[in-house]
């Protein structure tokens, strides 16, 4: 039961991810802002700011109130953090050419201990940029190629086992079948050559 009960305590793993810095036109875009939290059991009030080249709010986050600041992307921008705040990423709904440009993601927490409310700031920034199409990561080809490769091998090696496995239980059953030819041959051959009377 303990064990068990561990299992359903244990939390989600926080990784911190920097954001992709490449939108295409006319698609939604999610721009990452990752924080992770080092102590998880201590309570936290979070507040988020995302800024646009250069100083320009265009969205803020502060208890249930999310409030969208900058005209360019008026109505434009989706709320796309975690449940525990240690993601706080915003959404795009329909990326334009002029989106293109510097963003600042802005955490601030205020703990909250017995005695003092301690306050820290984290900053991440990223420069985005718009294209029409996506292009190719070489790195991406890269491991797909050697995906399709690796993919052969292991066919080739399997069928490699197939065939040695059949031969060898071929084998193992030709030894079988001469053994119990050999073994019913002996009564034949006893009776063919009956042993000598014994005399006095």
């Amino acid at each position: 039961h303990t064990t068990l009960k561990s299992l359903f305590l244990i939390r989600p793993v926080c990784v911190d991810v920097q954001s992709d810095t490449e939108a295409i036109v006319g698609q939604p875009k999610k721009l990452t802002c990752i924080s992770c939290m080092r102590r998880e059991e201590v309570k936290a009030s979070t507040f988020v700011k995302w800024y646009y080249t250069p100083k320009e709010f265009i969205y803020i986050y502060q208890g249930n109130n999310r409030t969208e600041m900058f005209e360019p992307f008026k109505d434009r921008l989706n709320w796309n953090g975690s449940q525990d705040l240690q993601e706080v990423s915003i959404e795009i709904r329909k990326v334009t050419y002029n989106d293109s440009g510097f963003y600042e993601c802005q955490i601030r927490r205020e703990f909250g201990f017995d005695f003092y409310t301690p306050s820290f700031v984290t900053e991440k920034n990223f420069t985005l940029a718009v294209r029409e199409k996506a292009s190719n990561d070489t790195t991406a080809i890269y491991s797909e190629i050697m995906m399709y490769v690796l993919l052969v091998f292991l066919t080739f090696w399997l069928l490699v086992e197939m065939v040695y496995c059949y031969r060898k239980i071929s084998k193992s059953d030709e030894q079988a079948q001469d053994t119990a030819t050999n073994y019913l041959a002996i009564p034949s051959e006893q009776k063919d050559n009956p042993a000598a009377p014994v005399t006095e």
